[in-house]
């Protein structure tokens, strides 16, 4: 009895460790290099032919290949990441319970919470409005962030539930609270973090150049994250490997498939506001006069 309660132990641990490896290969600071291949990031290509849409489905089986595969490419080098993320989950994981009581003793803040966390459920028609209005109004930019964030969303989604699957942890509110792995519940890790920070990070990334959109789709993300902590929904340590994986997510989806024709092209900037003119020297030879011309477009 005491052998089978030990390999069971064992088998756990296992499980968990694996979970660790695979939430710091998709860490912000490694940017996926695990996930994608033994090197660094993979430098966008520009691509022709399928497109984007007819990829799509091929893309997402290539992604949980790349995604469930990348433990077992854990090199040396990326102790320097995977041992302050695990001592940090192993934390969060020992005091889940404390906090988590902490929390409740403080009821203001639970319908505020859970409405800044319903923010998670619109990301899928976020990222089909970019999608629409890209093709729309021929932006290639937003037409491209619509289809990374759909698979980046949808990379995620099967993660979560996956691994939701695996750890079986009751939610804060459910088994007293202790937080044990393996005895029925689905919060581990959490699925809003996973697709918030998934989504924010295609968005930032596309956009990098305008701030107010990349830290305001970071903010956003965070805003989720911590919402289902104030909200007795998740534990801390569920939030700090769903936010891990969502920002690993997105980095991998963008970074595989941002055609790099976009940067510096007039699909990948922001259109001139209809409201403010285009400024222009003028010259009128019959008067022979100098002035200013102002040009709206419409």
């Amino acid at each position: 009895m005491h052998r089978h309660f030990v390999q069971a132990h064992l088998w756990r641990s296992a499980v968990l460790l694996a979970l660790l490896l695979f939430a710091i290969n998709v860490s912000p600071a490694q940017t996926l290099p695990a996930i994608a291949s033994p090197t660094p990031l993979p430098t966008p290509q520009a691509r022709s032919s399928p497109s984007l849409e007819k990829r799509l489905f091929r893309n997402i089986l290539r992604d949980q290949k790349d995604i469930w595969t990348s433990p077992f490419r854990v090199r040396g080098e990326d102790a320097r990441w995977i041992i302050p993320f695990g001592v940090s989950t192993a934390a969060l994981i020992a005091t889940d319970r404390r906090t988590a009581s902490e929390i409740r003793e403080f009821d203001d803040q639970t319908a505020l919470s859970r409405n800044i966390s319903r923010i998670a459920s619109y990301t899928w028609a976020g990222a089909a409005g970019f999608y629409l209005v890209g093709r729309a109004r021929g932006n290639a930019r937003a037409r491209e962030t619509g289809l990374l964030g759909l698979e980046a969303l949808a990379d995620g989604m099967i993660v979560s539930l996956s691994l939701k699957e695996i750890t079986q942890r009751p939610r804060p509110l459910n088994d007293g609270g202790r937080g044990r792995f393996f005895t029925g519940g689905n919060s581990f890790p959490s699925g809003h973090a996973i697709a918030a920070w998934s989504f924010a990070t295609v968005l930032a990334n596309e956009y990098r150049r305008n701030r107010l959109i990349k830290f305001g789709a970071y903010g956003i993300a965070s805003a989720v994250s911590i919402s289902r902590y104030t909200g007795y929904r998740h534990f801390l340590s569920d939030i700090l490997v769903g936010s891990a994986i969502g920002y690993g997510i997105g980095r991998y989806v963008y970074y595989k498939n941002h055609d790099p024709n976009l940067d510096g092209s007039k699909a990948g900037t922001t259109q001139r506001s209809k409201l403010i003119p285009l400024v222009m020297p003028g010259y009128s030879g019959r008067s022979r006069g100098y002035g200013v011309v102002l040009a709206w477009t419409f």
